[in-house]
């Protein structure tokens, strides 16, 4: 269902509920669920339809923050609600959906096995976004986007993707390799308004591909000559071979990035202010916070620097190395594929096809998802907020969406969850695994799905991807061009499809430690409502193609984000 463009009210999905929000300017292009989905949920339910908040959504995270953040805990039930799983798996991502295939495989078909998720639907980072426009449906991915390197799997993994119907070697059937080129689509980017000047798109310079077009492009930034020079001996290769250079190559996981292009380019803080976001979407800092070593580990900015490196005697690890393999193993709805074949095959009936190409286009019927008959359930929004040991095993206490305790039992459980609750489910847990779990952070990212009516706007400026330095969204453009198990992908500009943007939530403020400002900005993520995602994704895209004949109010559809 797509929302229309203007004239309708706001709502919020908050605790279960729809929450009816104040009108203003904006067209709302969120369609959210009316009520919480019962458990089972009901035979109309479909939550990759929703557009709106999604991910990390409203309702989803608030129990694990009163738990962890409060520390309020919940009364333990007095009897079970089920009878004893074999295996309670915490956590309904690919790990955990991936961790009851294999140990029914190990048991056998008769083993009872409960998935617990605090989200209203399955697959974790991989999911699904469903859009209805003008007659058409098109999918995008919600966060986990594509099988990266399957070359360098284990056998364990290969072994599951060849159990489930994939064969990533059709992929190069299925990926449209030469769309971009078909339709003279170049890497783009984009300089925000500032002060007196206005945005201002252009080539980016690190794909040129000859020397006159990169001097073409840079003599368009806004930027010094001195800064557009050092851009041009680092896409060039043009490294100064200094001592200072010479042992930040000799230990470049000591050695941070900037300072390191300042004395190999010569380079100013100006070209430094272009080059910093790059690798926000990736590692979820910016130049800022990483080293040499990260950044030549996986060709960052470009081939010229890995090879003036190398000559100056550098060599690149295995560390981050994957080999030539194109990065094309991308479903429609990403790895979100992945989480309804493993789901297809542990619940009869759930999904209507099998296959890498059927499970494209096949429907999954929710409410067949937690049903008493099943030997394997999977119990939506349902949040973990205690697991202990007991007599027969374990004990899982969790709190349902309509905010019901419940416990249930088995004699094994696998917590597949975010490993920083883990210390706050487990009282049990000792000191030192406590204290390891609770190290690392969470990467705020929201991967923004747009539906547009057509792309003739973009065909029209020549750049069908863009990189936005200090921008809200700091990579957008089209989807992964990919038509596979009767799914189409847009054959021109005329017809409707999908962008694909990305923001990065980090805090900015390079004096705080790294894990603060991961902290800070996660915090900011999951308080910003989705009117001021809407309109920041709209007052992006406009600067970036708006010029060229884009008009938020006629060509949006819809929009989801996946926080």
């Amino acid at each position: 269902m797509t929302t229309p463009r203007r004239g309708i009210s706001r709502r919020d999905f908050l605790n279960g509920l729809a929450i009816p929000l104040a009108s203003a300017p904006l067209s709302s292009l969120a369609l959210t669920a009316s009520d919480a989905p019962p458990r089972g949920s009901s035979r109309g339910y479909y939550p990759p339809a929703l557009t709106g908040l999604r991910g990390s959504h409203p309702g989803s995270f608030e129990v694990a923050h009163a738990l962890a953040w409060r520390g309020e805990r919940w009364e333990r039930p007095g009897r079970r609600t089920d009878d004893p799983y074999d295996l309670v798996v915490v956590g309904g991502g690919i790990s955990g959906l991936a961790a009851a295939y294999l140990f029914r495989a190990q048991v056998g078909p008769d083993a009872r096995i409960l998935v617990l998720d605090n989200h209203d639907d399955f697959g974790g980072h991989a999911k699904r976004n469903e859009f209805q426009v003008d007659g058409r449906t098109l999918m995008g991915y919600g966060g986990s986007q594509s099988i990266d390197s399957p070359a360098s799997y284990s056998r364990v993994a290969a072994g599951l993707l060849t159990e489930l119907g994939i064969e990533t070697a059709r992929f190069h059937r299925h990926y449209d390799q030469d769309f971009a080129a078909r339709h003279g689509l170049r890497q783009g980017i984009l300089f925000r308004p500032s002060g007196s000047r206005g945005a201002r798109l252009t080539g980016h310079a690190g794909y040129a591909v000859s020397a006159e077009e990169r001097e073409r492009w840079l003599a368009d930034y806004p930027l010094s000559a001195a800064g557009r020079r050092a851009l041009a001996r680092l896409y060039a290769g043009a490294m100064a071979d200094t001592e200072a250079v010479r042992a930040a190559l000799a230990a470049p996981r000591r050695s941070p990035v900037e300072p390191f292009l300042r004395a190999a380019f010569d380079m100013p803080d100006d070209a430094l202010e272009v080059l910093r976001d790059t690798t926000l979407t990736f590692w979820g800092f910016g130049l800022d916070g990483l080293s040499v070593q990260e950044i030549l580990a996986y060709e960052t900015l470009g081939p010229g620097l890995n090879r003036a490196a190398a000559e100056l005697g550098w060599s690149n690890p295995a560390f981050g190395h994957h080999g030539e393999e194109p990065y094309i193993f991308h479903f429609p709805d990403g790895n979100a594929a992945i989480a309804r074949l493993l789901v297809g095959s542990l619940v009869p009936g759930a999904l209507s096809g099998r296959g890498m190409n059927e499970v494209v286009r096949a429907r999954l019927a929710y409410d067949r998802l937690d049903r008493p008959e099943n030997r394997v359930r999977i119990r939506l929004s349902s949040t973990a907020v205690e697991v202990r040991n007991a007599s027969d095993g374990v004990d899982v206490v969790y709190v349902s969406s309509d905010g019901r305790v419940e416990r249930v039992g088995g004699r094994h459980a696998i917590l597949a969850c975010y490993n920083n609750i883990v210390p706050h489910l487990c009282p049990e847990l000792g000191s030192a695994q406590r204290e390891a779990l609770q190290y690392p952070e969470k990467i705020p990212l929201a991967v923004v799905n747009v539906a547009l009516r057509n792309w003739r706007a973009i065909a029209e400026s020549g750049y069908g991807q863009i990189y936005t330095p200090g921008g809200f969204l700091v990579r957008m453009g089209l989807d992964f061009p990919v038509s596979m198990g009767g799914y189409r992908y847009s054959a021109g500009p005329h017809e409707p499809v999908v962008l694909d943007c990305w923001h990065a939530a980090v805090d900015r403020d390079v004096g705080l430690h790294p894990f603060e400002r991961l902290r800070r900005g996660r915090h900011a993520m999951l308080a910003r409502p989705f009117e001021a995602y809407e309109a920041a994704v709209r007052e992006q895209l406009t600067e970036a193609w708006g010029g060229f004949g884009l008009d938020p109010d006629r060509d949006i559809a819809a929009i989801t984000v996946n926080r």
